[in-house]
């Protein structure tokens, strides 16, 4: 395998019918700025990037479904789960809602979709180092399961901050304590 360890993901292009509706989504969930704005274009980012988001107007677009073949999602890693569960709790204060939390044992994650449909996935990982995760995506209960269990993040944030231990929080048997939703189909529609 051919690995390229210079080389790294630098943005994402969106095209939709309503820039500005989701140049402010993506401001709110992602804490995006806007670095260059015209009638037609957005450039936004995050970090240290020029941008990391492009948003292009188009003048007739035509509306996505959840069974379009494209871009599946794109997902953001935060630092902690508490810093995730922040995210989750200001974005649903914001009424932001997530379409489906999953742990998926490699990454706690809650999906979201973008005003135009767009799945957006905010997560963390779950081990320490990129080989440890590549193990367990070689594991067992990963080839047994490879979506994982829902869970429910106001029930997490509460365990976290009642001080139940991270890394019991990061399991999939805690996860399955949480009343289950059918995940794949959710990812799917």
């Amino acid at each position: 395998m051919d690995m390229n360890a210079d080389m790294k993901l630098a943005h994402f292009v969106l095209q939709t019918g309503q820039l500005h509706v989701l140049r402010d989504w993506y401001a709110k969930v992602l804490g995006a700025h806007v670095v260059y704005e015209n009638e037609f274009l957005s450039f936004m980012t995050f970090d240290e990037e020029h941008h990391r988001l492009g948003i292009v107007q188009l003048p007739e677009p035509v509306k996505r479904t959840p069974m379009t073949a494209g871009l599946a999602h794109s997902a953001y890693t935060f630092p902690s789960l508490e810093s995730l569960l922040t995210k989750y709790e200001d974005l649903n204060k914001a009424d932001i809602q997530p379409h489906v939390p999953v742990q998926h044992g490699p990454t706690t994650s809650i999906y979201y979709r973008d005003p135009d449909g767009n799945m957006v996935e905010l997560q963390i990982d779950n081990f320490t180092t990129p080989e440890a995760a590549t193990e367990y995506l070689r594991g067992e209960e990963f080839h047994t399961d490879p979506f994982g269990p829902s869970f429910d993040p106001d029930t997490m944030l509460a365990a976290l901050r009642a001080g139940i231990p991270e890394a019991e929080l990061l399991t999939r048997a805690w996860a399955r304590t949480c009343p289950q939703r059918n995940v794949p189909q959710l990812l799917l529609t």
